[in-house]
């Protein structure tokens, strides 16, 4: 009888210790599924998945840039324009030591892997004497003036698909000006582009001052062509 009544406790004991872990089992994934349901209510209620700018901004700081806006890059003119010309031909010439493995820039340089570049600027594209040129290139036609050069240093394979120059570029616009600054004083001499800021230009004419009649802009003698450049 005693040994019955010890089992009878023992199997009670532990009937009691699953019932325990059960509970707090049930308490645990009671919580778990309150607390989900309470982010899902409170994300349809705030609108936590769906970010929208509101309509009406309830404070607008002037002068902040939106978030991956990139500021608008210089003009080609503008960058020729930040530095005197001679520091600027130093700054090509010391950026160009890059393009030294398969350029060569002085006249009478020999081609390498890259055309020999006396001369470039202003010069007919693809038409030193010598090199196989990609049919890309060639195709391109006209000549080497400083927005075409600039296109060209910023991503070669951007502006001619088919070109054979596997270098990658210059992000930046004051080392493409640099380098077609430098390129332009090794027997070029191609004119600067003069540069004026977009505020002066774009100034509003004085008060009381009137704008010229448009007739008189249509009867304006148009301007002589530029030369082209052999």
């Amino acid at each position: 009888m005693t040994q019955d009544n010890s089992s009878q406790d023992k199997a009670a004991g532990q009937n009691g210790g699953g019932d325990l872990f059960n509970t707090a089992a049930g308490w645990v994934l009671f919580a778990a599924g309150l607390g989900l349901g309470l982010s899902i209510l409170s994300g349809k209620y705030f609108h936590g998945d769906d970010p929208q700018r509101p309509e009406k901004l309830g404070y607008v700081i002037e002068g902040a840039v939106e978030e991956g806006v990139a500021p608008a890059e210089m003009s080609m003119a503008e960058a020729l324009n930040t530095m005197p010309a001679a520091d600027l031909i130093a700054a090509g010439e010391k950026a160009f030591a890059k393009c030294q493995t398969c350029h060569t820039v002085d006249a009478g340089g020999a081609n390498g892997i890259g055309p020999n570049l006396a001369g470039v600027m202003g010069g007919p594209v693809a038409a030193k004497a010598g090199f196989a040129y990609s049919a890309d290139l060639k195709a391109l036609g006209g000549n080497w003036d400083w927005d075409r050069m600039n296109d060209w240093l910023k991503s070669p394979k951007g502006f001619v698909a088919g070109t054979k120059m596997s270098f990658n570029g210059l992000g930046k616009v004051e080392d493409r000006a640099a380098i077609a600054m430098y390129l332009n004083s090794k027997g070029a001499n191609l004119p600067v582009p003069t540069f004026v800021a977009d505020a002066a230009a774009g100034a509003a004419p004085a008060e009381g001052e009137a704008a010229a009649p448009a007739a008189d802009a249509a009867e304006a003698p148009a301007a002589e062509p530029a030369a082209a450049t052999e």
